[in-house]
């Protein structure tokens, strides 16, 4: 019995009811980019029921991928109950938890975060701190970089997200150091309410600079058991790829596999898989977000869907006839929407079941259906929050 939850970063189907509320009216990710290059070329995943989900929005088709006579998957959307739009809000939703109040955010004029607080994390550290605003991580690297090459201080910013920003090079400030600077912050970001501080370490030198794949998230700790605590805690293995174990704060994984890249996480789910018997293979799929969405990158943002649907066409032949296969995101990241962050949107539901015909699930209240569904497939107790959408 092997369940795999696949999270594609930032894959959303259409704006949520409340996307006014961030501003995101009219946002719509995957509608979006097949849009902006003419059509997208997704067969498995049109197979699968992708494009059935925009009539149980009462949207459009989505060009290049039309709706499916007979799906192979049940297909739906999600609408998220939580307050906020950003990954750690939108994974732990997934695993059981609603976030309301959400997490802290911070003005995007400078000081984005207390003078005090940024003084005892220089101090703490040893080292100053230029930036301290909302920026897109590329242009301020790109912008204070020499700064921070000359001072070796430590570049900072925010989004619109609940995330405190750290950016380094890796020849001035070496990764265990940049770590362990992360580890102060989260410290002292605890008593602020942050999502998220991410290490975000890059090389190369002025006009050449460029982000490794060093990243690592210090997430907040969750205030109760996720469906990740509740399946070890039931003798269940979870694995985890990609980011997937900062997000959860290392809790409730059994092993995992830090990748930095969509075809390092596909290899990690099919190794994880090849030797469970029994368990859960949890991925995110960071490069849509993380290359394509906040760099408004639509030519980009559809070529990493296609890659995906291949890597599908091979990795579905190798699920057993009692597995488990569940496609869904976690937020928008649109790459034809104006500014550079996430999106308020419904995200996609695909469940899948070897020689199981797929059926419609409408749209769910809430990402917590996933959570409950999976404790439902493993026969552990149900979680407090969501409704099982397994027949």
């Amino acid at each position: 019995m092997r369940a795999v939850l696949i999270v594609l970063d930032s894959c959303g189907i259409g704006a949520a009811p409340d996307a006014a509320e961030y501003g995101d009216e009219g946002s719509a990710t995957i509608p979006h980019t097949a849009e902006a290059v003419g059509g997208l070329a997704l067969p498995v995943l049109g197979a699968l029921g992708l494009g059935n989900i925009p009539a149980l929005r009462g949207a459009g088709p989505i060009r290049g991928v039309p709706p499916a006579a007979a799906p192979l998957a049940s297909y739906g959307a999600m609408e998220e109950r939580s307050q906020g739009k950003d990954t750690v809000t939108g994974h732990w939703e997934i695993g059981g938890l609603v976030m309301r109040p959400g997490f802290a955010l911070f003005p995007p004029d400078p000081p984005s975060f207390p003078p005090s607080m940024v003084a005892e994390f220089e101090r703490r550290t040893g080292r100053a701190v230029i930036g301290n605003r909302a920026a897109n991580g590329v242009a301020i690297m790109n912008e204070l970089g020499d700064e921070h090459l000359r001072t070796g201080a430590w570049i900072l910013y925010t989004s619109a997200d609940s995330v405190f920003q750290l950016c380094a090079h890796e020849g001035i400030v070496p990764l265990p150091e940049f770590y362990r600077g992360c580890e102060i912050a989260r410290e002292l970001c605890d008593p602020l309410r942050v999502g998220r501080v991410i290490a975000r370490p890059f090389v190369g030198a002025p006009g050449a600079f460029r982000r490794t794949e060093n990243r690592r998230d210090f997430a907040y700790r969750p205030s109760e058991p996720t469906l990740l605590e509740r399946l070890v805690s039931a003798g269940v293995d979870v694995c985890a790829v990609g980011k997937i174990e900062d997000i959860f704060a290392h809790r409730g994984i059994t092993r995992s596999n830090h990748t930095g890249n969509n075809r390092d996480s596909q290899k990690a789910v099919g190794d994880f898989l090849a030797g469970l018997d029994r368990g859960l293979v949890f991925a995110n799929f960071i490069d849509f977000d993380m290359l394509h969405g906040h760099m408004r990158d639509a030519p980009g943002y559809a070529a990493a869907l296609e890659q995906v649907d291949g890597w599908l066409g091979r990795f579905l032949p190798t699920l057993r006839p009692d597995d488990l296969l569940i496609l869904t995101a976690d937020h928008g990241n649109d790459p034809t929407f104006r500014g550079s962050d996430h999106t308020r949107e419904h995200v996609p539901l695909l469940a899948y079941r070897p020689g199981r015909p797929g059926r419609p699930l409408g749209i769910r209240d809430g990402f917590m259906d996933v959570a409950a569904s999976i404790a439902a497939y493993f026969g552990i107790p149900a979680p407090p929050r969501g409704t099982s959408f397994l027949g």
